[in-house]
């Protein structure tokens, strides 16, 4: 199967189609569902390199093997770039970094069996192949020029776009792994109480997480170098969206932030046409130079949303994007932290009440110093890991009055384990794999490949 056309869909003819286009991701609390995306590091277990594309270990390998899994190519002209299987995915991120995109799963526990079939599926391909995978939110080793680039049309727009807009968006694109949850609403107020409970807490999670301390074989000086990477990629599309809290947000003023974004293409008949810092404004008025007198479709306009990458982004569903990728445990926390805080209302209402005063300084200081102190960070006259305590057992609470449990009895608190350990230790993943770089690891990298792979 090809990749999906996109320049389908109807027309657009007015600004309201685009407001109406993220009104209608509103669903009834029964029709809720949670999808977790992963993504991993591929590498060469005999050098610890990343992969190529091509050859007998590279990740067009790995995709042709994981089909006899009842994946079905996905491909850009003969080029295969993703697989599908039902309602989930298998994408490749610029540098490889392997991805899956999981089904819109009722619970938890689905979606930590969905994690440990695809992991499954993956190390059976790559231990075939002499290829490892793991789990960490930036390349501990690698240079930019180790990195092969994936053969896909947006990533070469990308590539020749993101050094005009910051320093470090070529190594968001080669260098970073995340893992990210996607979480229903009910109606715009309910949309926009998560996004600000959610967008106040991203910093909160991005401490949580932190698993990306090692930068080109040396400490970092970051708990989330991955985190810090995002403050200077391209201002126009990232951040922490100030205006969210503002009086009157809802689906119209995203709408707008959308429209102020600029483009960096379109796609027609398989191809991507470079536009890269154009204006959807002007597609609006058949004024694009990259398609003169062409007006754009609802899929160009679901296409644009893709490309802002802000710390929670708005589709037909909300995305949790501020945390490192990690072992299998923390791929499951993620989700579980999220739904916790934002599925249930009593949780979600405890939630706000413990951001809901805080001012635009407090978002951006949190947001500019948990990458490097993690949940060391002071706040608010007290270390983080206090106020991520309390989270964590709001957390908690949510998940025990969903009530849903495993075939062995446990709820979904279960999954909430590996934060349980950072808030009483104060420490993240980070804290542990610098203390043994610096220890039993005598500053070699081959124990943490050996050890941390899936």
């Amino acid at each position: 199967m090809s990749a999906p056309p996109s320049g389908g869909g109807a027309p657009i003819e007015n600004r309201r189609q685009l407001i109406d286009y993220f009104a209608a991701g509103n669903k009834p609390r029964a029709d809720w569902r949670m999808g977790t995306e992963h993504e991993k590091f591929g590498f060469d277990t005999a050098t610890l390199k990343p992969l190529p594309y091509d050859g007998e270990r590279g990740v067009r390998a790995m995709l042709e093997g994981l089909r006899r899994f009842g994946w079905e190519a996905v491909t850009e002209g003969n080029t295969i770039i993703a697989l599908q299987r039902g309602k989930a995915s298998v994408t490749l991120e610029p540098g490889g970094q392997f991805e899956l995109s999981g089904a819109p799963l009722e619970t938890l526990h689905e979606t930590a069996e969905e994690n440990a079939q695809h992991i499954r599926e993956v190390k059976a391909v790559a231990g075939e192949i002499g290829a490892g995978y793991i789990g960490l939110g930036f390349a501990p080793e690698w240079k930019r020029e180790d990195i092969h680039w994936m053969p896909k049309g947006r990533y070469k727009i990308m590539r020749e776009y993101m050094p005009k807009k910051g320093k470090l968006g070529l190594d968001m694109m080669l260098r970073t792994c995340t893992v990210q949850t996607n979480l229903d609403f009910e109606s715009e107020a309910d949309m926009v109480k998560k996004f600000r409970v959610s967008l106040a807490l991203q910093p909160l999670a991005t401490a949580l997480f932190a698993n990306s301390p090692f930068v080109e074989g040396k400490d970092a000086g970051f708990k989330s170098y991955r985190s810090h990477i995002w403050t200077d990629t391209d201002p126009d599309r990232c951040g922490m969206l100030p205006f969210v809290f503002e009086d009157g947000f809802g689906f119209e003023r995203y709408a707008d932030y959308m429209l102020d974004v600029p483009m960096y293409f379109v796609y027609r008949d398989g191809q991507y046409i470079d536009a890269s810092g154009q204006s959807f404004k002007d597609f609006m008025k058949g004024k694009l130079p990259a398609r003169p007198g062409e007006l754009p479709t609802i899929n160009d306009w679901a296409d644009h949303i893709t490309t802002a990458f802000p710390e929670v982004r708005l589709k037909r569903y909300l995305e949790m994007r501020g945390a490192d990728s990690g072992p299998i445990p923390a791929l499951n926390a993620l989700p579980a932290f999220w739904v916790g805080l934002l599925y249930d209302q009593s949780a979600l209402d405890a939630a706000w009440d413990v951001v809901k005063d805080w001012t635009v300084e407090d978002h951006d200081y949190l947001r500019s110093h948990t990458p490097r102190n993690g949940l060391a960070t002071r706040f608010q006259g007290r270390p983080l890991s206090d106020l991520a305590r309390e989270v964590v057992e709001i957390a908690h609470t949510g998940l025990r009055a969903r009530r849903q449990l495993d075939a062995h009895g446990n709820d979904e608190t279960i999954y909430l384990a590996p934060l349980d350990r950072a808030v009483a230790s104060g420490l993240a993943p980070a804290d542990e794999l610098l203390a043994k770089w610096k220890g039993e690891w005598g500053r070699s990298f081959a124990p943490l490949f050996r050890d941390y792979a899936y």
